[in-house]
Parts: C-alpha cells; sequence; structure tokens
C-alpha cells in the first residue's frame, strides 16, 4: 500500500511551509529515517525524514523549489516495487483546491503571488511571459497602477524597507529575465545585502538563485536592484514575515509593562573570572548563562512571572520545569531556542547548552522543538552597549528579561565613600493582566539581589 510523504507542521502556529528541494529522486529506495526532503518553516529549515518505507515516487504535479505548501499538502509517495503511483488528482494543491471544471490559477511563484497582492493585481488577469506561461514580477510591475501625482508614498502599502542606491531609476527587465525562486540562504543574503533577488538570473538548477548570485549582483552595485527613484524595496523572507507577525501578536495580546533597575554586578564579574582562571575542557559561562542560572533560582520563588495565559486561567509551570529561551541574533532574524530545566542544570551544562544551541542558531540547524516549550526568556544587548531597552514579551510568555551593558560606575557608600562598582541595568517587560507591578518589582529586585551575591545562590 502506498504510504504518503505529506508537509509536516514545524511550529505551534505554522500553517505553511517553503518546499526547498528533494534530498532524494524519484525512484530510489527510502529507508524509515531517511532525510527525504527540505523544508523551510516559521524560523527553521529542517530535513523532513520519512516514518515509513518504500520506493520514492515524486507525481509530476509534486512541488518545485520555493512553493508554498500548506500543511498535510501531500506532496509524494513511498510505495512498494512495482506498485503504481497513486493518481496525481490525490495531490493536495499547492495554493487552492479548485473545481474540476474551474481554471487552474496561473503559474507563480510565492514571491509573485504576494508582489501582486501588495501591488493590487490579480494574477487570473495576467499571460505570464516565462516558460510554461508561468508569471513572472516583471508581468506584476507591468500592470501595477502607476502612483497617483504628488503621491507621499505614506498609505497602506508603503514599502517596508528602503535603502537609498544614489543611481538612476532602473528600466524595466527584459520579459523572462527574472528567476522564479531562490534557495532560503540566498534570499536571506540579499535581504541583508540590499539585493532584489527576483531581479536575478539564477544559475542553479532550473533558474534557481543561488547565494552565490546574490553576493555577485551586490559587487556589482546599485544596478542591480530594483529602484523607483526613491530607494529598493526588499523582499520580505518567509523568517521576517513570521518574526513580524510574532512582534505585532505580542503587541496586541498582552498589556506590556517594563521596569528598569540597576545591579551591583561586581561579585558577578569576579566569579566569572574565577571560571576563566580554572579553565578546563568544559565552556567558561558567560554572564548570560549565570544570570540565566540565577533566574530560574528566582523564578521558583516568584513563579507566577513563569507562568502563561490559558483563556480562563493562568498555567504555572512545574518548580523542577523551568525552560528558559536565550534570545539569539542570526543572520535571519532573533531566533529564541529553548534551554531545557535550567534549575536542575549544572552551570557548566548550561553553558555547553547554551553554546551548542547559539551554533545552531547562527548555522540554520534548530528544529521546531529546540524553540518550544518556554517560559520565560532572556535578551541580551549588552554586547552593543545598551543599557536600559523595552523587550517584547515571547508569546505565550509572561515576562521577559533584558540585560544591558556591564559598566564601571562610581557609586556612593551609606558612609559617603566613593567606590567604582560594576554595574548592570537589567529591564524586566511583564504582561500586566497576569502580573502586577509591585510583585513584578519584587521578582526584579531578587534578580538584583541575585547578582550582587551570585555564589550564595548558585549554591542554594
Amino acid at each position: 500500500m502506498a504510504h504518503e510523504i505529506v508537509i509536516p507542521r514545524l511550529g505551534w502556529s505554522m500553517e505553511e511551509g517553503t518546499f526547498v528541494g528533494w534530498l532524494k529522486k524519484d525512484g530510489d529506495l527510502v529507508r524509515r529515517g531517511d532525510a527525504v526532503f527540505e523544508l523551510e518553516g516559521e524560523k527553521a529549515s529542517q530535513d523532513i525524514e520519512a516514518v515509513d518505507e518504500g520506493i520514492l515516487r515524486i507525481p509530476p504535479t509534486g512541488p518545485k523549489p520555493g512553493s508554498l505548501l500548506k500543511v498535510g499538502a501531500v506532496v509524494g509517495y513511498l510505495v512498494a516495487a512495482g506498485e503504481p503511483i497513486p493518481g496525481a488528482a490525490a495531490l493536495l494543491r499547492i495554493d487552492s483546491h479548485p473545481p474540476v471544471d474551474s481554471p487552474l490559477p496561473p503559474a507563480a511563484a510565492p514571491s509573485v503571488r504576494r508582489l501582486a497582492r501588495e501591488a493590487g493585481v490579480a494574477l487570473s488577469q495576467l499571460a505570464g511571459t516565462g516558460p510554461g506561461g508561468r508569471v513572472m514580477p516583471a508581468d506584476v510591475h507591468r500592470a501595477s497602477p502607476a502612483p497617483s501625482p504628488g503621491a507621499t508614498g505614506e498609505g497602506l502599502r508603503s514599502p517596508v524597507f528602503f535603502k537609498d542606491t544614489g543611481g538612476p531609476r532602473q528600466p524595466p527587465v527584459a520579459p523572462g529575465a527574472q528567476t522564479a525562486f531562490a534557495s532560503p540562504r540566498a534570499r536571506r543574503v540579499a535581504f541583508e545585502v540590499g539585493i532584489d533577488w527576483t531581479r536575478l538570473s539564477g544559475t542553479g538548477a532550473g533558474g534557481r538563485v543561488r547565494e552565490s548570485d546574490v553576493r555577485a549582483a551586490a559587487a556589482r552595485g546599485p544596478s542591480s536592484a530594483r529602484s523607483n527613484g526613491d530607494g529598493q524595496r526588499l523582499p520580505l523572507t518567509s523568517r521576517r514575515r513570521v518574526i513580524a507577525q510574532r512582534m505585532v501578536a505580542s503587541r496586541q495580546q498582552t498589556v506590556p509593562v517594563t521596569l528598569t533597575t540597576k545591579a551591583d554586578a561586581t561579585n558577578l564579574v569576579n566569579l566569572r573570572e574565577q571560571f576563566k582562571a580554572v579553565g578546563g575542557s568544559t565552556p567558561i559561562p558567560s554572564y548570560q548563562d549565570i544570570i540565566t542560572k540565577l533566574g530560574a533560582e528566582v523564578l521558583k520563588r516568584h513563579p507566577l512571572l513563569a507562568g502563561r495565559w490559558d483563556e480562563d486561567a493562568v498555567v504555572l509551570p512545574a518548580a523542577d520545569e523551568l525552560h528558559l529561551g536565550m534570545a539569539v541574533d542570526t543572520e535571519e532574524g532573533l531566533l529564541v531556542p529553548v534551554i531545557r530545566n535550567v534549575g536542575r542544570l549544572p552551570l557548566n551544562e548550561l553553558a555547553g547548552q547554551s553554546r551548542r544551541l547559539a551554533d545552531q542558531a547562527r548555522a540554520g540547524k534548530l528544529v521546531a522543538a529546540d524553540m518550544q516549550g518556554g517560559v520565560f526568556t532572556i535578551t541580551n544587548l549588552g554586547a552593543f552597549g545598551i543599557d536600559a531597552f523595552t523587550p517584547i514579551i515571547n508569546l505565550p510568555e509572561v515576562a521577559i528579561l533584558g540585560l544591558g551593558t556591564i559598566r564601571r560606575e562610581p557609586i556612593v557608600l551609606d558612609d559617603g565613600q566613593i567606590v567604582a562598582r560594576q554595574q548592570l541595568t537589567l529591564s524586566l517587560t511583564f504582561d500586566h493582566r497576569i502580573v502586577d507591578g509591585a510583585p513584578a518589582a519584587r521578582f526584579l529586585q531578587d534578580v538584583v539581589h541575585a547578582i550582587a551575591n551570585p555564589s550564595a545562590w548558585l549554591l542554594s
């Protein structure tokens, strides 16, 4: 019996993902656990493994690299030797499920569909100039209504990001010159260096835009970017879009309040210097590692800060199941992998896990499970010279703690003596629906006390 290969759900809110490419060929023998295809989900790309065994059969209507697929969509089959491939009609369509007697929607890449939506252009009204009648970005540009004289660009569809190119207005690209899809890494690099990858001719298989194509275009200068004379419009990556949705949801679904205060971090700095002096084969805990461990100890005394809103109740975690998120800056944007059971972890093991998760995040190797289940997040902008800021709550959590730069500052003691001490600014954002100001302040003061006396708290 044929086994369907479907698009899995990689995240709790994932509804669709970008098909990156097959890792097996049609006709290959696939065993349980073999990686069959690569899928880009909400915040990570992941190799999808087979849960059955058989001969891989990819229908003619199977997905192409860059296709946007709904969760549950059938992309292929595993069959027994000699077994025919199931009817192609059983394969779920990528974007819609039209009736048999209805015309199919025009072929277009996901980026072109998004471009058409933003420009207010109906794809069904376009005659594609790409291979097989595929709608290309230039087709959408030509059909886009011209801006009215005197328009300021401040309407609802104003560009998301601009970068001054300093060059002349670029002429339209010839039909068929664009490429329909790009690798996730190419899209990320394009956003980073300010290149519109939809205008590039890809050198990869089937015209796929690769990272090398983007970097070559960046080296050629502004002529490689689509310009409207005022700036450059950069297509959003799917990951950037998810980050944007999460940030907006956090602001709309919580009542955030931020408290800031300073902690005496002199003993914290001394403790880390002791760890560095001892050395050894285990990772040296960073300041954030130590504060993460201290934070778990403080959360045991203030469990409400580790709760989550669940309709008519607040759900609190078990004291020995404190999973803390760590915000990591990556090339593709902010990711929050989760360190499990921080309260039970020795500090050296916590440091090892944080290094591993940070490295995997920056290499794009995190899986969905690595970013789920957190009850509290710590984010650190101290490396950038920032003192206080307003962290945004990582839903469905209740609070997030921001760490600033540790600075040597003069402090006046009770006896009037002025001494130099290491000072750390803390910024706690909490959801006022669940936590009032006074309990949040008590939690923050305990964090201050723990940072001032780290050895005592770690021994406790």
